[in-house]
């Protein structure tokens, strides 16, 4: 499997790298926000864009991620428009969500977009074409809050996600029960053993799947989401506890 070596981070080697996502509504909480996160231990900040109050001004969001990027200087921004039937905060057209990852990926500002790889095939097609033609990394994502599928079907979404040109491939799926969470990290071990070319990242959502935001390293994710503040996504686990848990697994693992 590759390694990505962005700004001095190596992901998918090593303990898994640590996503910390803003989630405040305008540019001076967002600023805020980031110049707090840049003192801690926090590997990639993600902007959660469909939070902002100006999101559909394209040449604000511009100014906004100008600012934010002089803010964080080297650590890598990934930027994320989560769509409303993905858990998201607002619904954007699919012309509207091309357009502004197109701008956003030309601004030079950003290190990597997600996008929602199940999105009909020619729009996802089209966005990772103008995200890689402005030489940024694509974050391929699928997201299931109602349930957790088999474990072939999770195979699957990562197999197309991998297929379609993604560099991270993206799998959160809601548990019901424990065996969900078990079935979540086992879909994840044999992508990772069998199939990957790219990093991964699987997560089991809400409390029952915190194991999975922890163990990350021996099931083959690459990359793991912490909350410092609001959490954009439910079972996230606060950056102390997480980078304490990680390093405890890594150093483990080395043994």
């Amino acid at each position: 499997m590759k390694v990505l070596r962005v700004k001095g981070l190596n992901i998918g080697e090593g303990s898994p790298k640590i996503v910390v996502s803003i989630v405040e509504k305008n540019r001076e909480d967002i600023i805020k926000k980031a110049n707090s996160l840049k003192n801690m231990k926090v590997d990639i900040v993600e902007w959660r864009i469909d939070f902002y109050e100006d999101v559909f001004n394209i040449a604000d969001v511009l100014d906004t991620l100008r600012e934010l990027r002089n803010s964080l200087r080297d650590i890598p921004i990934l930027f994320t428009f989560r769509t409303k039937k993905e858990g998201g905060n607002k619904e954007i057209s699919m012309e509207e969500y091309t357009l502004l990852n197109k701008e956003v990926a030309n601004s030079g500002n950003v290190d990597f977009i997600d996008i929602e790889m199940f999105s009909g095939d020619h729009i996802v097609e089209k966005n990772i074409s103008n995200i890689h033609k402005a030489g940024v990394l694509v974050v391929g994502s699928h997201h299931d809050f109602d349930r957790t599928p088999e474990k072939e079907e999770i195979i699957y979404r990562l197999q197309k996600i991998q297929d379609m040109g993604a560099d991270i491939l993206k799998v959160a799926v809601m548990p019901k029960d424990i065996q969900d969470v078990i079935k979540l990290l086992d879909a994840a071990n044999e992508m990772y053993t069998k199939y990957a070319d790219s990093p991964l990242v699987a997560i089991s959502m809400g409390p029952l799947g915190s194991i999975s935001r922890l163990a990350g390293e021996v099931f083959g994710s690459s990359m793991t989401f912490g909350s410092a503040g609001e959490k954009s996504a439910p079972g996230q686990i606060p950056l102390d506890e997480l980078v304490h848990f990680l390093g405890i697994i890594h150093r483990s693992m080395k043994e």
